[in-house]
């Protein structure tokens, strides 16, 4: 795990819950908007380039099973606004894109390399707390791998009496 992805799930996730970045609409976003529900974020590097493509359509797919398990699905990248405009309407991708063109939010997770996001992924509890991370991701599968992540979660939360 990147170092500073380490020190946000032992602190937590602080600041950054109030940093805004705007999404695919240019609508304003913050991550503690989505507290008290789960969150994928989901970094990748480029819009439209093979692999982000394949990673985003299988989210796609699954975006109404994580729906269904009380947990939202968020994609960022440096790209532009236009640029994930462009990219959700021409994958019907349901879930907001964040462009982090500064690479803030990457900067914070510490998957910020070159100017670009590095594909990794973080699950966020309720509380906004990084319950797991997945670094080094390969697009085909992982929306999957994640899922079936987020239902273990969510099961053994049950399980202890959640």
């Amino acid at each position: 795990m990147p170092r500073r992805a380490e020190e946000i799930r032992n602190a937590g996730l602080g600041d950054l819950l109030a940093l805004e970045l705007p999404d695919q609409h240019g609508q304003m976003r913050r991550l503690a908007d989505h507290l008290g529900t789960n969150v994928v974020l989901y970094f990748y590097p480029r819009d439209n380039t093979p692999g982000c493509t394949v990673e985003g359509k299988e989210f796609r797919e699954l975006y109404q099973q994580f729906v269904g398990l009380d947990c939202a699905v968020i994609g960022v990248s440096t790209d532009s606004v236009e640029s994930h405009r462009g990219f959700a309407e021409k994958h019907g991708l349901p879930f907001p894109l964040l462009a982090d063109t500064h690479g803030e939010l990457a900067r914070a997770f510490g998957v910020l390399e070159r100017g670009m996001a590095q594909r990794a992924t973080f699950v966020l509890d309720r509380e906004g707390r990084v319950t797991r991370s997945f670094l080094e991701v390969t697009p085909r599968g992982h929306a999957q791998r994640v899922l079936n992540f987020v239902r273990t979660l969510l099961e053994s939360h049950r399980m202890l009496g959640g």
